[in-house]
């Protein structure tokens, strides 16, 4: 097909894609629901579990986003260098946007600064917020992310004195996690960034929590702190929409890069139960496969 054909064609793939990742949640956040609400012994926190797959099942019954915050919309592409489409991405998914917003539809959620109005199609100065990462190879991975007013837009970074050591992080993660956590619809996917500034640790701890849920950082001492702070957090006992019960979170994820010794930066991103995150990978021929949703169709 030509340039314009595969153009349309990439646009019609993305808008759906978007819009199926509003409705229908990623099949691990689907696995640790069901995992945690087997596990809780509270009468009130098993009913709260049951709403979030009644509603689930409402959501795909009646083919509207699960949640009606459908969030910023964020795309963080992993694209080949030799992807015939590399250089009208930006501008594919920006259509694919406008598009998915009217189709899924999604709610409005782009609202520009300092004009203070909505701009009604979901896209506006720099959004949708594009994260790049170019690699060898002809194919392309996109991460769709919704990020929901209260989950994980309200992150936060510091940069942390060398002396505050790991021992802060900690001090970190759940200063934020306590302070607003309850707001944010647990159980929660928490994900933590460690790093060199509040940049950095930001977009780190950003996509930590596109990571599929149980997955463990390479580094083992990074292992062992996910793992801690997972028992610590699901000790606060925050439960299902912070109604108390056994789980706070669906998981802990941290990522990291090499830190100037004067500096530890530490950011702290949260995904709430409906956790809104798909994957695809789409080969040069514009063939997919989708990564994140078990027997998924366009």
């Amino acid at each position: 097909m030509d340039k314009q054909e595969a153009k349309r064609s990439l646009t019609e793939i993305m808008a759906k894609f978007t819009g199926y990742v509003g409705k229908r949640l990623p099949q691990d956040v689907l696995d640790k629901l069901a995992q945690l609400r087997e596990g809780e012994d509270s009468p009130l926190a098993r009913v709260v579990y049951d709403s979030m797959f009644e509603n689930q099942e409402a959501a795909d019954k009646l083919d509207r986003p699960c949640c009606q915050d459908t969030g910023v919309i964020e795309y963080f592409v992993t694209a080949g260098a030799g992807f015939p489409l590399l250089g009208e991405l930006r501008e594919i998914l920006g259509e694919a946007v406008r598009r998915a917003t009217k189709d899924a539809p999604l709610r409005h959620n782009a609202v520009e600064t300092f004009v203070e109005k909505n701009t009604g199609d979901n896209t506006g100065t720099r959004v949708p917020w594009i994260e790049w990462d170019i690699v060898p190879g002809d194919c392309v991975t996109i991460e769709v992310y919704m990020a929901g007013g209260g989950c994980s837009l309200p992150g936060a970074a510091k940069v942390l004195m060398p002396s505050a050591g790991y021992e802060g992080v900690v001090q970190f993660v759940f200063d934020v996690i306590t302070s607003y956590g309850v707001n944010a619809c647990p159980p929660l996917l928490v994900g933590v960034g460690v790093s060199t500034s509040v940049e950095t640790a930001a977009m780190l701890s950003k996509k930590a929590i596109l990571r599929p849920i149980g997955t463990r950082n390479p580094n083992p001492q990074a292992a062992e702190m996910e793992l801690l702070l997972e028992k610590g957090l699901n000790e606060v006992g925050l439960g299902p929409q912070g109604l108390s019960g056994k789980s706070s979170v669906l998981g802990v994820h941290i990522e990291n890069s090499a830190r100037h010794p004067s500096t530890i930066g530490v950011g702290v991103s949260v995904g709430c139960w409906a956790h809104r995150r798909g994957t695809i990978r789409i080969a040069p021929d514009l063939s997919y496969e989708i990564l994140s949703h078990k027997e998924a169709v366009l």
